[in-house]
């Protein structure tokens, strides 16, 4: 199990939304890669990027920021937002990120998931935010038709093997996990799952590890120093719990 701490990019800054809410940021540094560079610092293995701008609008806004951010750490980076097309996952395999992050694409275009796995295995990872029990698309201003177990089970079909999911509602708001939901996901045969979404204690990390996710993203909780990055990896990924 890994912590992957999450850096989200808007305007070229690292910030945080209230529940997916694009009217509710609040901005946590103006140097991405100096939060990257202090995670690793921390003992992050792993680092979560998301380019808002890129989930909301189709494109890699914050490509520029990336590279930064791939250049001064030297763990790996999974990133998604905006990814829709093929050229746009080729375009960031270049750049060095070490997986690619589908959303919206993995709900509109199948084909290009299809595509993506069998040019780059598993490195290929479908992002799944739910709002109650649909998947939001479009930077989570939209929902799409299907439930998401229903979801979940398409996107195995076509080849994926790990996800990420949120519970939107969760999203932010320092409230623990949706326990209940990640672990019907976790319960689809032959699908990982990194889960994200309300953690903020280490007992909430606790609790997570009981439910198989092979992963979390924590974002908020070690931003406002709820949860030290390193005391999360101590249970996550060493076994070895410090306090309570």
């Amino acid at each position: 199990m890994i912590v992957y701490p999450a850096i989200d990019i808007k305007g070229g800054k690292c910030v945080r939304l209230k529940q997916g809410n694009f009217g509710e940021i609040t901005v946590f540094s103006d140097e991405p890669a100096l939060v990257a560079q202090d995670w690793q610092s921390n003992g992050a293995s792993y680092i979560h990027v998301v380019d808002l701008d890129g989930a909301r609008r189709g494109a890699g806004y914050n490509n520029t920021v990336i590279k930064k951010i791939l250049s001064v750490v030297d763990i790996p980076i999974q990133t998604g937002g905006g990814i829709r097309e093929m050229k746009d996952i080729e375009e960031k395999f270049d750049m060095g990120v070490t997986r690619v992050v589908l959303g919206t694409a993995a709900a509109t275009s199948p084909d290009l998931i299809r595509q993506a796995v069998e040019k780059y295995g598993d490195r290929i990872v479908v992002s799944i935010d739910a709002q109650g029990d649909r998947a939001a698309i479009y930077g989570r201003e939209t929902l799409s038709s299907k439930p998401v177990l229903e979801f979940c089970e398409e996107v195995k079909g076509l080849g994926i093997k790990t996800l990420t999911y949120t519970d939107i509602q969760k999203d932010g708001m320092m409230r623990g996990p949706n326990l209940e939901a990640i672990r019907k996901v976790v319960a689809i045969d032959g699908i990982d799952v990194i889960a994200a979404g309300g953690i903020s204690s280490l007992s909430d990390l606790r609790e997570m590890r009981q439910t198989g996710v092979v992963g979390v993203i924590i974002g908020k909780a070690i931003y406002n120093g709820a949860i030290s990055l390193r005391d999360a990896i101590d249970i996550v990924e060493k076994e070895n719990v410090k306090g309570k």
